[in-house]
């Protein structure tokens, strides 16, 4: 059995076009391509964000999640509200698989998540329970933080154009599904005060889960927790490479292309050393797409052997039956494929 490993991409071509050829750009399609069908996990280089605002943000993040409990509960809203602050063992991303968990709410991790705002697109009318506004602990917390996500922003509108050349379409054709994109940047913090969390062998910092749409750009520190479950049915430790974005496919990816491209189970286990959970912070861009737009599979993705394993679904209601699972214990009953996935995994 050959090792697992993540491919590394450089996608330089592609943001800076005019210092390459069209044959670099090919070239860079082609090995996209093999990643996200064999993989769904690449290892992105070349993507062109500052090593500046990435130190921004992670000042940010940890600034913020050094507050105090209650200072931090100031900024928790409804779970049906994805913005501001989750507190620990509020959520279990297991159940968005149709996978029940021994204790429904036990993911350690705390977060604070940010995204797209109804108000940015005043001539649309977006629901605002979908494009909520954000709320900001401070002023320096948001200039560092919204410069990294317009980073993270511009490297997922890259990558949608590389996944159209690797897929023989258009090179605009996913922007018709993007350009009011329901986009969320989760942060995660991993390292808890003492008395916090039991430290047991059931504790996990981020249930098994795939992510819900597009394509995930994700900052993390280089720090043990990560696993995706391979082809081999086992668990494999993955760390972002020297400079490299980690970037995975969603499941509304995976339907377009009816399951040609992977959208890879991972979880997150708490890296413990001496008794005490390592420190690991990561931030997660969702490109979640447009939350009107139907998803069908793509046509060039369906033979007489490969016929449509999807329904059409919106964006909008294929996220908001996902969120329901993670963040509400609802449990996500639509599909059963990842729930067998995870079940074998764990036996």
């Amino acid at each position: 059995m050959s090792e697992f490993r993540v491919p590394a991409v450089d996608i330089g071509p592609y943001v800076e076009p005019e210092q390459f050829t069209d044959a670099d750009r090919a070239a860079v399609a082609r090995a996209m391509d093999e990643a996200c069908s064999t993989v769904g996990f690449v290892q992105v280089l070349g993507h062109g964000v500052p090593p500046s605002v990435i130190a921004g943000l992670a000042d940010a993040a940890d600034a913020f999640f050094g507050l105090d409990p209650d200072a931090k509960r100031a900024y928790q809203l409804p779970p049906d509200v994805n913005r501001g602050y989750t507190p620990p063992k509020s959520e279990s991303l297991s159940l968005s698989l149709g996978v029940e968990s021994a204790s429904k709410m036990n993911d350690f991790f705390e977060a604070f998540n940010v995204g797209t705002a109804a108000s940015e697109f005043p001539g649309l009318d977006l629901p605002e329970s979908d494009y909520s506004e954000n709320v900001w602990p401070s002023a320096q917390f948001r200039a560092s933080v919204w410069a990294y996500y317009a980073e993270a922003g511009r490297v997922a509108h890259v990558l949608t154009r590389v996944f159209a050349d690797a897929l023989g379409l258009p090179s605009d054709f996913f922007e018709q599904f993007t350009d009011h994109s329901l986009d969320v940047m989760r942060m995660n913090n991993y390292a808890l005060p003492p008395g916090t969390v039991d430290l047991d062998g059931d504790l996990t910092g981020m249930g098994e889960h795939t992510d819900y749409g597009i394509v995930t750009v994700l900052w993390a520190d280089q720090v043990a927790g990560l696993q995706v479950l391979g082809a081999d049915g086992a668990w494999h430790d993955v760390r972002p490479a020297d400079g490299a974005l980690l970037v995975n496919l969603g499941d509304l990816t995976a339907q377009w292309t009816n399951d040609r491209w992977r959208s890879t189970l991972h979880r997150v286990k708490p890296p413990i050393v001496d008794g005490t959970i390592e420190r690991r912070r990561s931030a997660a861009y969702f490109h979640d797409g447009n939350v009107d737009a139907l998803i069908e599979t793509i046509s060039t993705c369906v033979d007489e052997d490969h016929p449509a394993a999807y329904r059409p679904v919106t964006v909008g209601e294929h996220i908001n039956a996902k969120l329901r699972g993670s963040r509400a214990g609802v449990l996500y009953t639509d599909s059963d494929r990842n729930a067998r996935r995870v079940r074998a995994a764990r036996s």
